[in-house]
């Protein structure tokens, strides 16, 4: 295969996964997004532009996207990869957030391993057998690897996704409409363009800072009606 050939099928590969159509499983969370709307905190377009470049600056591009780029620069060496998920296990500390990546984690990497992805059905034996967390961030760095997309196309992969669960969530709940969601989604493609031309953080360096986000998700299970997991 000639190098414009293996760049243009790692490009369609990136689609793919990146397609809301791919079944990741995103569309159980909402990232606390649920509870600020049922506040009125997050009740209009403004506020969930405000509330989605709060978790692309604070969480994805200073936490995510560290494990994702370490566990992927990781792979095919699973115990590596398994400190990893473990550092993400104890860096988390929202239960509810911690308990949704988790589940994200271990819905992606079952999809991955039925479809034969390498280094997805190898991981998915250490989660089961209780050797690791499978965090959705870890896994989306295994099972991108694994499918031949370089970094650079794993975290824009894993950026895109997030920045599609939080839209489509807002849909969910009637925040947005379908046209509302993708004029957002393009018009924060510069600020995602600049954070993924710049280097990953090493996960030594991980943090989050998303108090409200954070505080909402804790809140969440108190609720009596539920669309989302968190």
């Amino acid at each position: 295969m000639s190098e414009a050939d293996a760049g243009a099928t790692a490009d369609l590969a990136a689609l793919q996964f990146g397609d809301s159509f791919f079944p990741s499983g995103a569309v159980s969370f909402s990232l606390g997004l649920e509870t600020l709307h049922a506040d009125g905190i997050v009740s209009d377009a403004a506020a969930l532009d405000a509330f989605l470049a709060e978790q692309v600056a604070e969480r994805w591009a200073t936490s995510e996207r560290a494990f994702l780029a370490a566990a992927h620069r990781a792979c095919p060496d699973w115990a590596q990869v398994a400190e990893i998920d473990a550092l993400q296990e104890a860096m988390t500390l929202s239960r509810e957030l911690r308990e949704g990546s988790r589940k994200g984690g271990a819905a992606l990497l079952g999809v991955h391993a039925r479809m034969g992805t390498p280094g997805a059905a190898d991981y998915r034996a250490r989660l089961r057998a209780g050797d690791a967390h499978g965090h959705l961030a870890v896994v989306q760095g295994v099972v991108l690897a694994g499918a031949g997309l370089d970094l650079a196309r794993a975290e824009a992969v894993s950026l895109h996704g997030l920045c599609a669960t939080i839209v489509g969530a807002a849909l969910r709940l009637g925040l947005i409409g379908h046209l509302d969601g993708q004029i957002m989604l393009r018009a924060l493609r510069p600020r995602m363009a600049a954070l993924l031309a710049r280097p990953a953080p090493d996960v030594s360096e991980a943090r989050v800072y998303a108090p409200l986000a954070d505080v909402a998700a804790a809140r969440h299970e108190e609720a009596q009606v539920r669309l989302f997991s968190n």
